[in-house]
């Protein structure tokens, strides 16, 4: 993917492992165009392709194990304790790299319903829409960062 403005080529990459290891998961998957993938995810051909054209698309895909050892290390840490469960499961698939149209299809939610969990999310974790189109991108680092 070409950032002209930049001038320089962004390179996706996907990283497949046998073992989770989330050191290092948060700063990675917060330059963009970063995938981790577990190699038993990778036979699963559909979520493969998915995760493959999120990262190729700039954006970053995290293998729900990943995610749930991240969220496992201190579930109850601030400000993510305010979250409702479905918040959390919403934000969740957000950090796996998730549109609203792909969270909704996993948790059989409307994309409306799914836009609403969002807005309250972002509230609770008191992003503002003065951040000018990184919302997503800080409430997802929110989330990575207090599991660490």
């Amino acid at each position: 993917m070409s950032r002209p403005e930049l001038g320089f080529l962004m390179l996706g990459v996907l990283m497949p492992s046998q073992h989770v290891e989330t050191t290092h998961s948060v700063h990675l998957v917060s330059t963009g165009a970063f995938g981790y993938l577990l190699k038993d995810r990778v036979l699963d051909v559909d979520d493969f392709l998915d995760a493959l054209q999120r990262v190729a698309s700039g954006g970053s895909a995290l293998d729900p194990e990943v995610v749930t050892r991240l969220i496992s290390i201190n579930s109850a840490h601030e400000p993510l304790h305010a979250l409702t469960s479905r918040e959390r499961d919403v934000l969740g698939l957000m950090a796996q790299g998730h549109t609203n149209a792909g969270i909704a299809r996993r948790l059989f939610l409307s994309e409306r319903t799914v836009e609403t969990h969002i807005a309250s999310l972002f509230a609770k974790l008191g992003i503002e829409p003065s951040t000018h189109g990184h919302r997503r991108v800080l409430a997802v680092l929110a989330y990575l960062n207090a599991q660490t």
